[in-house]
């Protein structure tokens, strides 16, 4: 399915569900290695590079689709040893982070989620990059994967 933006992909959701991939996270040691392999040799277009001072990372947000589908590579660099993205790397090396799905009314896919049993990591959501309202799912509750619930920043900027 083609969406002509991001916001548009969003708005095409039903409210309570999850239907497309937002993002996928992959943890780097070195942001700038990461853009150049990714936009560089493999042609990614680059669409921003932010800092997530709250997360203690900066991210490159790189799209998947340059006709403006939903969908991201995000590279996240630590800022800080204290972070969550620095205690993945040191533990387990750069890579596979997360896995992202979008969702326009992320509250009532958090209770979905706490009434099936999944272990969120969060209580209420928090803001990501971009200003999305994210929340977390802990990997044990979804076969290994780290799972980012994400809906669109207030004001329906996605």
């Amino acid at each position: 399915m083609k969406f002509p933006d991001a916001a548009g992909a969003s708005a095409a959701l039903p409210p309570g569900t999850a239907g497309a991939v937002d993002h996928i996270g992959i943890a780097v040691t070195d942001l700038e290695a990461g853009v150049r392999l990714y936009r560089d040799l493999l042609g990614l277009e680059l669409e921003r590079i932010e800092e997530v001072p709250t997360e203690k990372v900066r991210v490159a947000m790189l799209k998947l689709d340059r006709a403006g589908a939903l969908g991201h590579l995000e590279l996240l660099q630590p800022t800080a040893s204290e972070g969550a993205i620095a205690k993945f790397i040191a533990k387990r090396g750069p890579g596979l982070h997360h896995i992202a799905v979008a969702v326009i009314d992320i509250e009532a896919v958090m209770a979905a989620c706490a009434a099936a049993g999944l272990e969120l990591l969060d209580r209420t959501p928090r803001t990501g990059a971009g200003g999305r309202r994210v929340a977390f799912v802990h990997p044990k509750s979804t076969g290994g994967v780290l799972l980012e619930i994400c809906a669109p920043a207030p004001g329906g900027i996605a």
